[in-house]
């Protein structure tokens, strides 16, 4: 369900509020809108994330994660949390400080 280089990336960035397309595409670097949208609408399937879509104009459309998406970034958090650990081991906590991660 998670396969695929965006999908938890773009998890781990809806984690911060509901967001419209162009912002995630702002944000994520090096992802092409064709991905960005082909893997929202397969997260949307598998109901990680949802979408408010208003009737106004110019059309506006959110993302969000559901709850499951709230599960998923439990583990996620996980993963990031061991990922650190091993880098601090492994000498390169100077790369962590870099990216404002410790």
């Amino acid at each position: 369900m998670l396969r695929g280089k965006w999908k938890c990336i773009i998890i781990w960035r809806l984690r911060l509020g509901a967001t419209m397309p162009s912002s995630l595409l702002r944000d994520i670097a090096g992802i092409t809108e064709k991905m960005l949208h082909q893997h929202l609408n397969e997260l949307i399937s598998y109901g990680f994330v949802d979408k408010k879509t208003t009737d106004t104009y110019p059309l506006k459309t959110e993302y969000f994660l559901t709850q499951s998406g709230e599960q998923i970034l439990k583990a996620l958090e996980i993963y990031q949390k061991v990922g650190i650990e091993y880098m601090i081991n492994n000498g390169q906590e100077q790369v962590l400080k870099e990216k404002g991660l410790i």
